[in-house]
Parts: structure tokens; sequence; C-alpha cells
């Protein structure tokens, strides 16, 4: 099992090519940066976490370009989009940014997506929050034919354009792998239906812990007709806790991912340390 961190790039952060080198130098395999264009005054929508946003959410960077800057100061480390909002972003644009960072970190991006949670966010970019995951899977699919076709086109619904010729292609054939976000069962059929592996909270109000709904979401994979090895699971959040550790490793997920806070090398490096002691004994 392979583990990840993750952080809200900021102002007030480390900055994501020194956090990169040192995650690369202890071990992980993977860091992660989430997306959020703006956060809207008005607050229709509960945050998913419960209670107040976090100031991190409002003060995030791009993650396109933490990431560039994240790959560019490594050698070996994956870089993902944790997740990357694409009801709220162009597909032709969206490609296009993938494939060039997959050029540039020579095929170590993971392009982890979500539908998201901001009604009031995804408005202002013309998006409605009912249709969203639509939106999402057509713009998916539609940036699946911009990467492995020459001449790519997508008719669907929601997106539609005809043929045209846009470069660059990723390195990773067919396309970086699509890691779909999301709870279950509703995410994890998303993921089952155009996703290349799902990666869900740990925990979410309707259930403890995922690690218990790893055997069902391998069933509903099976009865789609999809080989749940083609699926691997990212579990978003852990414990500092080896037994916790070994339970996800037994039931089979890929990876874990360590939520780091927007802190400075002060803060993080000591957490770091503690979590390559804790990756030795497992």
């Amino acid at each position: 099992m392979k583990i990840g961190a993750a952080m809200f790039f900021t102002d007030y952060s480390m900055r994501p090519d020194e956090l990169a080198r040192a995650v690369e130098e202890r071990g992980f395999d993977s860091l992660w940066a989430p997306e959020h264009s703006h956060i809207p005054l008005g607050r229709q929508s509960p945050w998913p976490g419960g209670g107040d946003l976090p100031k991190h959410y409002y003060d995030v960077m791009d993650p396109f370009v933490t990431l560039t800057a994240a790959a560019c100061a490594t050698k070996t480390l994956l870089v993902g989009t944790g997740i990357c909002l694409v009801a709220q972003r162009d597909p032709i644009q969206t490609a296009k940014a993938v494939a060039s960072l997959d050029q540039i970190s020579n095929g170590r991006f993971l392009f982890g997506v979500g539908s998201g949670w901001n009604a009031d966010e995804m408005a202002n970019h013309g998006t409605a929050f009912a249709s969203r995951h639509k939106l999402a899977r057509e713009r998916v699919e539609a940036m699946q034919q911009i990467w492995t076709r020459s001449k790519p086109e997508y008719h669907g619904e929601m997106v539609d354009f005809g043929p045209m010729m846009t470069w660059p292609k990723p390195v990773q054939k067919p396309h970086p792998p699509v890691i779909v976000g999301g709870a279950f069962p509703y995410g994890a059929r998303r993921a089952i239906r155009y996703g290349n592996g799902w990666m869900p909270h740990r925990v979410r109000g309707h259930y403890a812990d995922v690690v218990a709904l790893l055997p069902k979401f391998r069933d509903m994979a099976r009865e789609a007709g999809r080989d749940p090895a083609d699926l691997p699971i990212t579990i978003w959040g852990l414990e500092e806790d080896l037994d916790s550790l070994k339970r996800d490793r037994d039931a089979g997920a890929e990876r874990v991912i360590l939520s780091l806070e927007s802190a400075k090398a002060d803060v993080i490096l000591p957490e770091l340390d503690r979590w390559v002691e804790l990756m030795a004994k497992l």
C-alpha cells in the first residue's frame, strides 16, 4: 500500500516544490492538491466537513500551477489533483492542462476529479447544481476523446464539439488515470462508469469508515462488467495509527492520503518524520 500527502497550497503554507522534495525524500508516493476557484460569500451549501469552512478553502492556489512546480522539483513523485472540479472547468482547456502537466512530469500525473459540493461556486461558473454529475461525466468523456484521438469530437447532451486538432497528448497511454472522487454508493457508481479508480473520503455522514464498504464496491464493479483490479482505491484521510494502516492495506486499498495543514516547514516536516517511522513499521 502506498501513502500520499495532500496540502491546500497557499501563500502562508510550504511551497509546493519544497513539500514535494520533502515527501519524495521520505518515501511518500504522491502529492495531491485540491481545487476551489473561489468561495462566494453567499452560502447555500454546507461544508461536508461540518462547521465553518476553513480559511485555506478561500486561499488555495491553482492546482495545475502548484503541481507543475512539484513535478519539476522531483524525479519519481506522482502528482495529483485531489480533486479537480471538472463541472466548473472548460473541458478543452482542462484537457490541454492535464496533457501538458503529464508531459512536463514525464507521465507522473494522476487526474483526481469530482463534481463538487458548493452550489454557489458552481453557479458563478454557469453550472447547475442539480445536473453537475452528468456535466462532469460528459466533460471527462470529452477529455478522454481529446487525449486519445488525433481529430477528436464529442457529442453529448451538455458537451458538444465537432472535430478538432489539439496537442500535446499525454505521455501516459491511453491517458492519465481518471480517479473519481465521491462517497458510497453514488460516487462509487460514477467511478465504475467512467473512471480508472475510486477516491472516497474515509468517513462520511452515512458511514463510519469506507473500508467496510470496499467489498460492496468490488461487487458493484463486477456487476457492471468492470474488473475491480482496474479500479484501484485511494482513501482520503487516515489516522496516525499502525492498526488502521494495516486494516487499509489488508482491505486492498492501493493508497491512503495524509491531509496536511497549510503550514510552514517547521510544522510539517516533524509530522512527515513521524509518518516515516510509522510507514517503516507497516
